[in-house]
């Protein structure tokens, strides 16, 4: 169901006016596995955390029960331990748990971050989807969130979206609150720039580094990434 944002209307132009906390760590990369990760997914993960630097990885899979997605993961998990790069389950409460994820990460519909904190423990990140409201991340926020997750800023086939946020609403949030936030939908390195400037901790992506070459896509962020936190 569509929720009108009780805040109202943001002003579009509050962008163009953010300038970046310095005190604020650089935009990093927050890749989102495709649905299909059996096979020689593994082999792609690789490359792709290999080729620049990710801060998180996302094991996002639907449809298949907890045991096969622990299979799945294990793998995939592995290899982001090796590298330094947070692990973070889907929606599941139960399943992060299983694995002993880095973090989960939660729709709207999934869960409570305080009930996942109360099973996960305090050092599991919880990330949580909020779409376009500037209500639903301050909900989130009070809830114990360790980050919230804003878009579809660009249209995206990777799943159906009803929200289009203006890139302001990364301003605002930064301005105002020290808590992370994750921009997520359709990005890619043509059009991360201005999501990075106004203010997006993390690019969240998939379908732009899955659906070709996963480590030139990973390096081609990384370049976006150098270069805008080396201007702001």
């Amino acid at each position: 169901m569509d929720i009108e944002d009780p805040l109202g209307p943001l002003d579009p132009d509050f962008a163009a006016s953010f300038k970046r906390d310095d005190r604020r760590p650089p935009c990093q990369l927050y890749l989102i596995s495709p649905l299909d990760v059996g096979g020689a997914f593994p082999d792609r993960l690789a490359r792709a955390l290999d080729a620049g630097p990710v801060a998180a990885f996302q094991f996002r899979v639907k449809g298949i029960d907890q045991h096969e997605a622990a299979r799945l993961a294990e793998p995939l998990q592995r290899l982001c331990a090796e590298r330094d790069v947070a692990f973070i389950v889907n929606d599941s409460i139960s399943l992060a748990k299983r694995l002993g994820a880095d973090g989960v990460h939660l729709g709207q519909e999934d869960g409570d971050p305080r009930e996942a904190r109360s099973v996960l423990g305090p050092d599991v990140q919880i990330g949580v989807t909020c779409h376009d409201s500037r209500h639903l991340a301050m909900e989130a926020g009070d809830a114990g969130a360790d980050y919230v997750a804003f878009g579809a800023f660009y249209p995206t086939t990777t799943k159906d979206t009803k929200h289009r946020p203006e890139p302001a609403i990364l301003s605002w949030w930064s301005t105002l609150f020290e808590l992370p936030c994750v921009a997520i939908g359709g990005i890619t390195p043509a059009n991360a720039v201005p999501l990075v400037a106004a203010g997006a901790d993390f690019l969240a992506v998939s379908s732009a580094v899955w659906g070709d070459d996963e480590a030139a896509a990973v390096r081609a962020f990384g370049a976006v990434l150098a270069g805008s936190g080396s201007a702001s």
